[in-house]
């Protein structure tokens, strides 16, 4: 079990921008935003936007991804198109993964730092 995620950030308003929009769609909202960060959730938090506590600026690390939960092949459409709108780029455009599973259906972006991150989906459409 994982009680939350916390991706780097060398820029918080920036990767708010995009995970404010992305997280909309996908049922999350920010809980707490600070100095130290922004952290999303549905009622506690799951998921944290911070600047690295050891003072050396975030990298994303190849071969790390994060893989959100969605309720249908179009919310992943969504998502892919949305997050492109807010700063991100595409890097593996709404499909089947049947190499995962044959209901498989996902997107992968890369934030405004780096960081891949996925809207994925196993409903039979």
């Amino acid at each position: 079990m994982i009680n939350h995620v916390s991706l780097g950030t060398n820029d918080i308003e920036r990767a708010r921008r995009f995970y404010d929009a992305i997280f909309a769609l996908l049922g999350m909202r920010p809980l707490k935003v600070d100095e130290t960060g922004a952290h999303y959730g549905t009622g506690e938090i799951l998921f944290s936007l911070v600047k690295p506590t050891n003072g050396q600026p975030a990298t994303a690390g190849n071969g790390t991804h994060v893989a959100f939960p969605a309720r249908s092949r179009k919310m992943v459409d969504e998502f892919h198109a949305l997050a492109l709108r807010s700063g991100g780029r595409s890097d593996g455009a709404p499909g089947l993964r049947p190499e995962y599973d044959k209901n498989y259906y996902g997107a992968f972006v890369l934030d405004p730092d780096g960081n891949k991150v996925e809207a994925v989906t196993h409903a039979a459409e």
